[in-house]
């Protein structure tokens, strides 16, 4: 499985997203490589965090800025079980060249109807992208949503009902996600028993019922 996780809007949470979606399944046994496609490269700060506290490494992580990720993504794969895409924030060829490699597209989205505006880009790039990968699946995921407020839940009702829809499993607005990233360090490798760990697992859960 190669999935991209796309959105034109910086500040969504991407690559905390891929990195512990990439840790989960990693934890689980699976052969596991993130692409770091954002030239500003902070999944690959990450991995560089990790390796100078000390820390085992869980899965793979390379750069691949470049638009020829369509022909490099599908070759990585053949040597794991699932390839991670940390997507480029408004660089339209390679925004392009992700969709064309991906699988499953993830769109994290926080809530807010500002980014469900700031969606519409990246979503006509799909259907561009649809015309040669007409079995693309493509998935809105709620992250960084506060606790019990009235705006994320109208925000997941209101993409429920669109194509694509929302995935069920959402990601709160928790420190732990910070803290954790600092040390080069995965929530459950924090806390296994956090609510944000949980949320992970569950999310994790659910795209690999996505999985072709």
């Amino acid at each position: 499985m190669i999935a991209a996780l796309l959105n034109q809007k910086g500040g969504v949470g991407k690559t905390t997203l891929a990195l512990h979606l990439a840790g989960e399944w990693a934890r689980g046994g699976r052969t596991v490589t993130l692409i770091d496609a954002d030239p500003q490269g902070s999944a690959l700060d990450w991995s560089e965090r990790r390796s100078h506290e000390g820390l085992p490494r869980r899965f793979g992580v390379i750069g691949l800025a470049r638009d020829t990720l369509h022909h490099e993504a599908p070759e990585l794969a053949r040597t794991a079980d699932h390839v991670f895409i940390d997507g480029p924030p408004r660089v339209a060829g390679l925004m392009r060249s992700a969709l064309l490699a991906a699988d499953i597209i993830l769109i994290p989205v926080q809530p807010s109807p500002f980014d469900g505006w700031a969606s519409a880009e990246i979503l006509r790039l799909i259907e561009e992208a649809r015309i040669f990968r007409p079995q693309l699946a493509v998935r809105f995921v709620l992250n960084r949503c506060p606790a019990r407020t009235i705006i994320a839940r109208e925000t997941g009702n209101a993409l429920a009902d669109q194509d694509p829809p929302a995935l069920h499993a959402t990601i709160g607005q928790r420190v732990i996600f910070a803290s954790a990233a600092q040390s080069g360090r995965l929530v459950c490798e924090c806390d296994a028993d956090s609510i944000a760990a949980r949320e992970v697992a569950a999310l994790a859960a659910e795209i690999g019922r996505l999985a072709p």
